[in-house]
């Protein structure tokens, strides 16, 4: 794990004091009122090199102000019957937090044994999201929306009521009924992955993967040597359902809807439950503060239909090799003596 001194980010500070107006504004909307964490963030996805971290954020204020990503709040996507589809075929949502003041000591999370307190926990249904019924602008312009609402009303939110910055995240992925027609996905997978590293560089504590196939199991060798050492390092690939060693950092409540394997199959269970639905209170929340962003910024003109354009970066080297990866160990299955059906029921 990269170990930022104070003098790194005492020269980073001191970058930072040198830019135009404009540009300290949108450093302020990042940072929310904690810069140190955030240059601290910085400084850790570049390993601690003032000059390459100063040269991310920068090109990321740049990105922000190119793409209005400080407005992208007042932008709801409309009608709701097609918010609706995407949140039906991009399933991601918030199940809660994890347990406040509590040491991990379990074998398999023993990489972790700093203190988790009350980070947001984001559940992603890796397997089961289709990404076809809505353009591929909708669902960058959703995945940044939630990014943004986790950092400017989830985030702030839990650091005011504990007292201390919270400004990361813990992400439960669910591997459920994950194909081989994941392939067609990949492309979108790494624009989504890219705007993250480029963007929002960690914001997540730690990954933990549940509900894994085969098809995952097979990808997941091939990939791993390809991810930096603190990348690998927050991932957990824990058995079956995760549910026992994830009680072990969040009460049952809090638990995603996959990993409650009581009632096997949980993934499609009571929409109160199921945090991927619009139906649940943190996507209602959500939707409901997007549409008064909007009536606050355009309090006259109708809210247009269609997506919120962003720029589409294109992936760096090393995403984009870890995909070629991963198409090319999906193609090998595909072919490997005609087992493509069976796969698929895995």
């Amino acid at each position: 794990m990269v170990t930022v001194s104070h003098e790194a980010v005492t020269q980073f500070q001191a970058l930072m004091d040198q830019v135009d107006e404009p540009l300290k504004i949108t450093f302020q909307n990042i940072h929310r009122g904690y810069p140190t964490e955030t240059l601290v963030r910085f400084l850790k996805a570049r390993d601690g090199n003032v000059s390459k971290a100063h040269k991310m954020l920068m090109d990321c204020l740049h990105w922000r102000a190119q793409n209005e990503i400080d407005k992208i709040l007042s932008k709801p996507i409309v009608p709701t019957e097609l918010y609706r589809a995407v949140r039906d075929s991009q399933l991601i949502g918030m199940s809660g937090y994890s347990r406040e003041e509590h040491y991990i000591f379990s074998s398999i999370l023993s990489q972790h044994c700093h203190l988790l307190q009350s980070l947001p926990v984001f559940a992603v249904g890796v397997g089961l999201s289709t990404f076809d019924k809505a353009s591929v602008h909708c669902y960058v312009q959703s995945h940044i929306q939630i990014n943004e609402y986790r950092d400017r009303v989830i985030l702030p939110s839990a650091s005011a009521k504990h007292g201390r910055p919270i400004t990361t995240c813990v992400k439960v992925l669910d591997m459920t009924g994950l194909k081989l027609s994941a392939l067609s996905q990949i492309k979108l997978l790494t624009i989504i992955s890219t705007v993250d590293d480029l963007n929002y560089p960690e914001k997540t504590n730690t990954y933990y993967i549940v509900n894994v196939p085969y098809i995952f199991s097979a990808c997941w060798k091939v990939v791993k040597p390809l991810l930096q050492e603190r990348t690998r390092k927050k991932i957990q690939v824990l058995q079956g359902s995760g549910r026992d060693e994830l009680l072990k950092i969040m009460d049952f409540e809090s638990l995603p809807h996959f990993c409650r394997r009581e009632d096997s199959g949980s993934s499609r269970s009571s929409e109160n439950k199921n945090c991927f639905s619009l139906d649940h209170p943190f996507h209602q929340q959500l939707y409901n503060y997007i549409k008064q962003q909007s009536l606050i910024s355009e309090p006259i003109q109708p809210v247009k239909q269609g997506s919120f354009h962003v720029d589409l970066p294109e992936p760096a080297a090393e995403g984009t090799e870890i995909a070629k990866t991963i198409e090319s160990e999906l193609h090998k299955i595909e072919n490997r003596n005609g087992l493509t059906q069976s796969l698929d029921d895995v």
